[in-house]
């Protein structure tokens, strides 16, 4: 979890990183995540309260990634269910938007597994292609979808849907022992950010974006 996010969705976020996936994108710049057992263990009432203080705090939204969401999909409805329960309860119109690999064809041949995103105002659909980049918003390659499914989704999103910035928004959060990138690089900015990082005198023992 981090918070604020300002790079996967509109506003300040919280973010949510689910672990483990078996897509395995060719390219993915997240290859930390694939691993199942990587992570730690979050539970709904764990989630819940520090959402209540992120909503208490202001924040615009919930972004959930990954990994791969669905592969946890009982665990997802739990968590958006918590969501939509605490921003109800703090009269806050905060959204909440899912990434997902899976392809819409997918996800209609599945309902079971896709209903775990019933709770969601918007999803961010398809495998990332590192071959096929784009500049729209919030998205890694053309053939990921932008789709809303509640209103407060499309009100939120509606301005987002084909807009293109000049320039993808990246976090850059640097501690002791660790640089993490937060949002959708172009082809070309993670090598930026590795050669500036040198000059600064910041060298990267490994990265989640090469093999």
């Amino acid at each position: 979890m981090y918070r604020p996010v300002t790079s996967l969705g509109p506003g300040r976020r919280l973010g949510v990183w689910f672990q483990g996936c078996t897509l395995a994108c060719p390219g993915c710049m997240s290859r930390h995540t694939w691993e199942p057992s990587a992570g730690r263990e979050l539970t709904t009432a764990r989630f819940a309260a520090l959402w209540r203080a992120a909503l208490a705090d202001g924040i615009d939204g919930l972004t959930v990634s990954g990994g791969e969401p669905l592969e946890q999909a009982p665990a997802l409805a739990a968590l958006l269910a918590a969501a939509d329960e605490e921003r109800r309860r703090s009269g806050r119109a905060a959204d909440l938007l899912v990434y997902t690999g899976w392809e819409p064809e997918e996800l209609a041949a599945d309902p079971a597994t896709a209903s775990a995103l019933s709770g969601a105002d918007a999803v961010v659909t398809g495998r990332y292609r590192a071959g096929q980049p784009t500049t729209l918003a919030w998205r890694g390659s053309a053939n990921q979808r932008l789709v809303t499914r509640t209103a407060l989704g499309r009100e939120r999103y509606a301005p987002y849907l084909d807009h293109r910035p000049e320039r993808p928004e990246l976090q850059v959060h640097v501690t002791e022992g660790e640089v993490r990138v937060i949002g959708v690089p172009r082809p070309g900015d993670l090598g930026r950010i590795e050669r500036d990082l040198v000059r600064r005198g910041v060298t990267l023992r490994e990265t989640s974006w090469r093999p």
